[in-house]
């Protein structure tokens, strides 16, 4: 068995597999980039919806106003003082109770 010396041109499978990973390392550096481009969108997107939180604690705040039983809505500064009650109770409606009890044992 002769040694014979190698070619220094390379063959075809060397120049096929040259060029796919050359394919390869040009379609990584374009998923790169998209990735990083779907980065600074999302980054984008992020601060718009940061600067709609004052509003939203607006509307929320509006909206749990608006759950209250009538009764209660007028009382909601009193409330606040005394500290919580039973939730859905205010100390109009306790009284209320308590007057209807009356009546119905007396």
């Amino acid at each position: 068995m002769s040694m014979t010396p190698r070619s220094s041109t390379p063959t075809v499978f060397e120049q096929q597999r040259q060029e796919l990973v050359r394919e390869i390392a040009a379609g990584m550096e374009e998923v790169l980039q998209n990735i990083n481009r779907l980065n600074r969108n999302l980054e984008s997107i992020i601060s718009v919806g940061n600067e709609f939180s004052s509003v939203e604690a607006l509307w929320s705040q509006f909206e749990n106003f608006m759950g209250r039983p009538e009764e209660e809505k007028g009382d909601s500064g009193a409330r606040g003082k005394e500290g919580h009650r039973e939730e859905g109770h205010s100390e109009e409606h306790d009284k209320n109770l308590a007057e209807e009890k009356i009546e119905l044992d007396g």
